[in-house]
Parts: structure tokens; C-alpha cells; sequence
């Protein structure tokens, strides 16, 4: 009885975060990863997780907590950043993304402490970075404000909505020193999200061909193979002209990554239009 009255009590506790979600005008994307991780911290037998560490740290008016969590598909790190008004952010990564996390950190600290008093010249490609694993991305940029410099690391999926964190440049060295102590005690473990080399395909098992109409264009996604190995055919049709670029496999994650940032960079350049509309940078049209 008591079990019952239990999944009672976390069921109204979904329901409501997800009627929450929908007043607030969330996607149903968003919805659904509001839902998935409320299941996550109430229990639900979806996903059973278990804590194997978890770290705490004051930073400025922010604490940050760094979990290495396991599942059936391996351990994981789960960084979540909470203000000083209790709002709380979080990324999460496999344990081979946070051995290049903690890598990359010890770099962005080394250009902290150089840069000193210096500010930061955002134009500098040196100040920013990008971890791949699988359907994610990882994107770090040093960054700096009235209230100074900081490391923002946020997490672009292609099942989850973007979420990010903000680590004040002082905690960066702190951050890495704890990530490090953590990979070095469980990050040992291979884990199934990690990159492998992927197995040779036949011709018979490529993917279908995907297409796409834009106005008066139509974009024709087309994977093909021949003795040189798979590779994939763009082609962008219009009533009088056919254009075509193909991309070899080897290359097609840094493909992706390269768009995906370029996305990102967009996205951000538009958000920051329409908080700042007095500072709105000219942005070419698009071609027809």
C-alpha cells in the first residue's frame, strides 16, 4: 500500500511539473525533457541510476555540483550550476567527454591566469572550443561582462533542448581540480557513448535518401558508395540548374560539428539583437 501511494505521489508530481511546462509556453521537446528528468530524480522505473560520487562547491554566490552517476549504459557526469536565487542549470556527459572536459579546462585556466587583468578579445578562435561525443556537443567560450570573466559550457543535443552553465574564471582551477580527481577514481571505465570507428556498410544498408524543399529550391541528401569508400552527395536543384558537392565520410563529423557551431553562432548573434536592439549587427540575407 505504501509502494502504491508512492507512485501516486510521483505521478502528481510529473503531472504538475509538466502542466507547469505547458503554461510556460515550453515545446513539446522541452516538455519531454522536463519529464524525463523529473522521472529521473523521483526514482521512476524508467532508468535505474545509481551515485557513485558527488562533489560541492562554493564559487562566488553560485554553488556547483559535480555527480558521477551510473546506469545501465555506464557511468556519466552530470556538472549543475545553482545561483544564488536557487535557479539551476545542468549538463551532462559521458565519462570519455568529461576526460576531454577536464583537458580542456586546464587550458582555458592557463588562459585565464595569462590573460590577467587583460579583457578578452572575442575574436580570438583560442578562446573558445568544442567537445563531440555522439548526438552531442559541448561548446566552450571564455567570456567576459560587468561582473568579469567567465567559462560558459553549454550542451547542444539533438533529443534535448540546449542548456549551459557559467563558471566565474576564479572557479575554473577548482572545477578542473575536482573533474580530474573524479575521472581519475571512476573514469577508467570505457562507456557506451563513447566514439567508435564505425563498421564498414554495404551498399545495400545505405540510409534512404532525404530531400528537402526551401521556396523554389529543393535540396537532395543522397548516400552513396563506390571502390573509394561512402560518402554523401548535396545537390540543390532549381527549375534551370543543378548544383552538387559530395563529402567523403571520413569527414562527416567535422562537417556537422562545423554547422552545428555556425547554428549556435547565429542563434546567438539573433538572441543578443533582440535584447539589444540598439546594438543589432546587420545580418546578410539569405540568397534566393
Amino acid at each position: 500500500m505504501a509502494e502504491g501511494g508512492q507512485n501516486m505521489s510521483s505521478g502528481n508530481v510529473n503531472g504538475d511539473r509538466l502542466q507547469q511546462s505547458e503554461q510556460q509556453g515550453l515545446s513539446l521537446k522541452q516538455t519531454i525533457f522536463v519529464f524525463t528528468f523529473v522521472t529521473l530524480e523521483k526514482g521512476g522505473p524508467a532508468i535505474h541510476e545509481e551515485e557513485l560520487a558527488s562533489k560541492a562547491l562554493h564559487i562566488q554566490a553560485k554553488r556547483f555540483y559535480l555527480d558521477v552517476k551510473q546506469n545501465r549504459r555506464g557511468r556519466f557526469l552530470k556538472i549543475a550550476e545553482v545561483s544564488s536565487g536557487g535557479r539551476k542549470n545542468r549538463i551532462l556527459m559521458s565519462m570519455s567527454a568529461a576526460s576531454e572536459l577536464r583537458d580542456r579546462l586546464q587550458t582555458f585556466d592557463e588562459q585565464i591566469h595569462a590573460l590577467g587583468e587583460q579583457s578578452i578579445d572575442n575574436d580570438e578562435q583560442v578562446r573558445s572550443a568544442v567537445i563531440s561525443r555522439d548526438d552531442r556537443k559541448y561548446y566552450l567560450d571564455l567570456r567576459e561582462n560587468e561582473r568579469g570573466k567567465f567559462l560558459r559550457i553549454s550542451m547542444v543535443g539533438s533529443n534535448t533542448p540546449r542548456s549551459q552553465i557559467a563558471i566565474p574564471a576564479q572557479g575554473v582551477q577548482e572545477i578542473w581540480e575536482t573533474l580530474a580527481k573524479l575521472i581519475e577514481e571512476f573514469g577508467n571505465e570505457d562507456d557506451r557513448d563513447s566514439i567508435e570507428t564505425p563498421p564498414a556498410i554495404e551498399p545495400t544498408e545505405l540510409p534512404a535518401s532525404k530531400n528537402l524543399r526551401v521556396g523554389n529550391k529543393n535540396f537532395y541528401f543522397d548516400i552513396g558508395s563506390n571502390n573509394r569508400g561512402v560518402f554523401l552527395r548535396i545537390s540543390e536543384v532549381r527549375p534551370n540548374s543543378r548544383t552538387t558537392i559530395t563529402i567523403p565520410e571520413k569527414v562527416w563529423s567535422r562537417f556537422r560539428d562545423d554547422l552545428s557551431e555556425l547554428i549556435v553562432t547565429m542563434d546567438d548573434k539573433r538572441n543578443h539583437s533582440r535584447i539589444n536592439p540598439g546594438e543589432e549587427s546587420a545580418i546578410p540575407p539569405s540568397g534566393n
